[in-house]
């Protein structure tokens, strides 16, 4: 697995390549606890080019997601298809995560205009 941070105004981008399993999920969420560390409010994981995803990876979505929903930051989802898409369709997790198709609409998503006020 290979990731790569990039930045869009104050939205930052983490671009996942590869397989998101057992064996490469510390090294995410260790980047993730410090991209939180940081002070970074808005993160977008774009899971573009992510070929597999187990249980393990699916977790260590869940604990990043769960550590910026406490912390009232924004994240999203971008670009999930193949096998990592039927996987959280399967486990119900497409209605858990905000998901966006691509990253240009999880970065609308996240941009200071859009508000969660009311959304359900």
């Amino acid at each position: 697995m290979e990731l790569k941070l990039r930045r869009y105004n104050d939205i930052y981008i983490l671009d996942i390549s590869g397989e998101l399993d057992l064996y490469n999920t510390v090294k995410l969420t260790e980047l993730s606890n410090r991209i939180i560390e940081k002070g970074i409010t808005n993160l977008i994981i774009n899971m573009e080019a992510v070929s597999y995803l187990d249980s393990s990876g699916v977790g260590s979505l869940l604990s990043i997601y769960n550590m910026f929903q406490k912390k009232e930051l924004g994240f999203a989802l971008c670009s999930v298809q193949g096998t990592p898409l039927k996987v959280m369709e399967l486990t119900k997790l497409t209605n858990y995560f905000p998901i966006k198709q691509n990253c240009k609409e999880a970065i609308k998503f996240l941009s200071p205009e859009h508000s969660t006020a009311g959304e359900s």
